[in-house]
């Protein structure tokens, strides 16, 4: 017998406190969603996305000091979560396709509308559970880049970059966060700056200094920092 999925986690952001209380009373009517937070401006969102590692963000446009645009911008252009926008306005739709939103609910909405947004949502987060992806804004366009298709990932100060064949990707978030993300979907770190995909790894090698390296099938030589040889290798070998 197939276990059955654990609930996806939903947070609420949204300057009004009648607008949050509908939302969740709807979600609450589902039982394969759990409420994880309710957020009443951009700072507590941050703030609540970091500790509540939600799956769904239904997020409000217009908020004051902070909308929902420049909420996404400040969190980066590949968000670990999906979004459904929430807006009085039919102006905001296609851009929020454009940041990569699942949906958008117009405000006023009934019951049959949100029913049918979040059956959407849920389907679409569990197509993309089973082949997890980061969406990247580049320029006027969206680029997917699965997780399986990343070589290795590189600490950037602040940011972190893909490393996908020749190409990469610039994220705003951090090696850490990332690490947290990828480690149940077969990338392992090595280096307090640098994960790499085990699929991607060809050979172990050891340096004329004594140093550990991963070999990948492009050829690039990384080095395993000694903080995480042992992990490293324990991986590595119940993958053989």
């Amino acid at each position: 017998m197939n276990a059955k999925p654990p609930p996806l986690r939903a947070l609420i952001v949204d300057d009004e406190p009648l607008a949050r209380r509908n939302i969740a009373a709807l979600l609450a009517r589902d039982p394969g969603m759990i409420v994880v937070g309710q957020c009443g401006s951009a700072d507590e969102a941050i703030a609540a996305i970091a500790s509540a590692t939600p799956d769904l963000v239904f997020l409000d446009v217009e908020m004051p000091e902070c909308d929902g645009f420049e909420l996404l911008e400040r969190l980066g252009p590949a968000p670990a979560f999906a979004i459904v926008f929430v807006t009085a306005h039919h102006q905001f739709a296609l851009r929020a396709f454009e940041v990569g939103a699942l949906d958008y609910l117009l405000k006023p909405f009934d019951d049959q509308r949100f029913e049918r947004v979040l059956a959407r949502a849920k389907e679409r987060l569990r197509i993309s559970g089973e082949t997890r992806r980061f969406i990247i804004k580049n320029g006027n366009t969206l680029e997917v880049v699965k997780f399986g298709d990343v070589d290795w990932v590189e600490a950037s100060d602040y940011y972190a970059t893909l490393h996908v064949g020749s190409r990469t990707h610039l994220l705003r978030r951090s090696l850490a966060d990332l690490d947290l993300l990828l480690a149940a979907h077969g990338f392992v770190r090595i280096h307090r700056s640098t994960i790499v995909n085990l699929d991607r790894i060809a050979s172990l090698g050891i340096r004329e200094d004594g140093e550990y390296e991963v070999v990948l099938q492009c050829a690039q030589r990384l080095r395993i920092s000694r903080r995480y040889r042992k992990p490293v290798l324990a991986l590595l070998a119940s993958t053989l």
